[in-house]
């Protein structure tokens, strides 16, 4: 099949987009010497893509109607069996809905890109699948992901398990309510400034965002590639660690792997904590917003994690406020690069494109008002950015991130782990929907500051219950060195079978 051909005209047009004049007889002579890469262009279009085979039958599913849906946690439900043995057989799993299951449609939580069917699946989902989940469907997501909050996503907010009415957190809202209500046991999310670690601080679930890199993201809708992250939300450290271990590891498709060392990560869950040096992070007790009542149940778990045998002292790390000043330009300069104009896959990476997908997002620009605010607005800042400053900000703050993963690894070479409140604030009701623009947008970032910073170094770091107020979930972060999970779980496991955190 032979791709459309510009007319001298077009060309012209073209030029002019790149700020260059071509005359028509010019124009005419760059065709006649552009048709050899057109005939290459012809070549390719006529081949096959070379995409990974689906493994695992599933049937067509269906979009789950209120009576079927009272959190509006699922965006659709599609039952996949895996195999008969293994590491997760017997378990449920749901997946956030920015990673491809094949033939199952994908919205990532906004109408623009309603109607898009994947053809393949996630790395994470054949590993899933492999170790014998059973894949039930795919969760509500915020739009594009680009929300702290639940109320950012196309058709209808997510509501928290634990208090119907109240945000679920974001943006892997429907995988944490979810795992939170008990309807699956397990989800996997996405995280690029705290979308795994928010929902499950809001919900009372277990959430991890691994080492940057060690989970392949092949198959999830990027945002930006250096803060892109996957990882589990589960209902007890258990689980979670279990499904690291299934889903961990290179797959020979994502620039984002440094060839990732694995562990087997379920044998730190019976070490304790005995001899564990523990920094509690002064920074992350220090946001403007910071409930006090949360931060007293993290001090709280501090102190239970030292009676069980740790050394918890106060440690400041600079950087960490840095990190969260480094999302901003990164984030938003980057986002508005790759996901927008680069229509969801961007350039220069040698990953697993989802040409797909790339045609079905490219859409975005012929319905770019019903984009949520949450998007415009870093669209905005990112652009403003390109234009205004060519992207020099994006790559000074890349330059700077070193820095600041620096600081956190000089504070982890005299520590093992550091703790600090996972979020400043348990879950807020939801806003209305006519609420005004600086209402809905801050219901959707008020949340972030001890989160975007550990997408920024790539360091892992859990969320865990560790509590409640006002009989909502508080939860407790703890941070390790790089691919250094093992050493979160043993805390983390610790602690969990020490107490149950509903009653605090």
């Amino acid at each position: 099949m032979a791709i459309t051909r510009p007319t001298p005209a077009q060309l012209q047009a073209l030029a002019g987009r790149l700020h260059m004049q071509l005359s028509t007889d010019q124009a005419q002579d760059y065709l006649a010497l552009m048709q050899a890469s057109f005939d290459a262009y012809d070549l390719i279009d006529d081949l096959p893509d070379e995409v990974p085979p689906v493994r695992f039958a599933r049937g067509a599913g269906h979009r789950p109607n209120a009576a079927e849906n009272p959190l509006n946690a699922w965006y659709y439900r599609a039952e996949v069996q895996g195999a008969a043995e293994g590491k997760l057989a017997g378990r449920t799993v749901a997946l956030k809905d920015n990673i491809a299951l094949a033939g199952v449609p994908m919205m990532n939580g906004t109408t623009t890109l309603e109607g898009f069917v994947p053809s393949y699946d996630a790395t994470v989902v054949t590993r899933l699948l492999e170790a014998g989940a059973t894949i039930l469907g795919k969760a509500t997501c915020e739009h594009f992901c680009l929300s702290g909050g639940s109320h950012t996503s196309d058709p209808a907010p997510v509501h928290n398990p634990r208090r119907h009415g109240y945000s679920a957190g974001g943006s892997s809202s429907g995988s944490a309510a979810l795992v939170g209500a008990g309807v699956v046991d397990m989800a996997i999310g996405g995280d690029q400034g705290g979308s795994v670690r928010i929902p499950s601080a809001f919900c009372g679930t277990y959430g991890m965002k691994p080492t940057h890199g060690l989970v392949p993201y092949t198959g999830a809708m990027p945002i930006e590639a250096t803060v892109d992250h996957l990882g589990p939300i589960t209902a007890n450290v258990a689980d979670n660690a279990l499904m690291l271990e299934v889903i961990a590891g290179a797959d020979g498709f994502d620039p984002r792997q440094y060839a990732p060392p694995v562990a087997p990560y379920t044998q730190a869950l019976e070490r304790g904590v005995a001899g564990l040096r523990i920094g509690l992070l002064s920074e992350g007790f220090g946001l403007a917003n910071l409930d006090p009542r949360v931060a007293d149940r993290v001090r709280e778990a501090a102190a239970r994690l030292e009676s069980l045998g740790a050394r918890v002292e106060e440690v400041s790390v600079p950087e960490h406020l840095l990190a969260g000043a480094l999302w901003q330009p990164i984030g938003c300069e980057g986002l508005t690069a790759q996901m927008m104009h680069g229509n969801g896959m961007g350039f220069n990476w040698k990953g697993l494109y989802d040409v797909g997908l790339l045609d079905a997002h490219s859409a975005w620009r012929e319905r770019a008002d019903a984009l949520s605010p949450t998007l415009k607005l870093c669209m905005f800042v990112g652009q403003y950015g390109l234009e205004r400053y060519r992207g020099r900000f994006y790559a000074k703050a890349q330059n700077i991130a070193r820095r600041a993963r620096a600081g956190y690894d000089q504070a982890l070479e005299r520590y093992d782990l550091l703790l600090l409140p996972t979020l400043p604030i348990v879950a807020q009701p939801l806003p209305p929907a006519d609420a005004p623009l600086a209402e809905y947008v801050a219901r959707a970032f008020e949340m972030i500051g001890n989160t975007a910073p550990l997408d920024i170094t790539g360091h892992p770091a859990m969320s865990l219950p560790c509590g409640t107020v006002d009989g909502l979930p508080v939860g407790a972060m703890l941070v390790g060195r790089h691919y250094a999970e093992s050493t979160i779980y043993q805390a983390a496991a610790a602690f969990e079978a020490s107490v149950d955190w509903r009653t605090l």
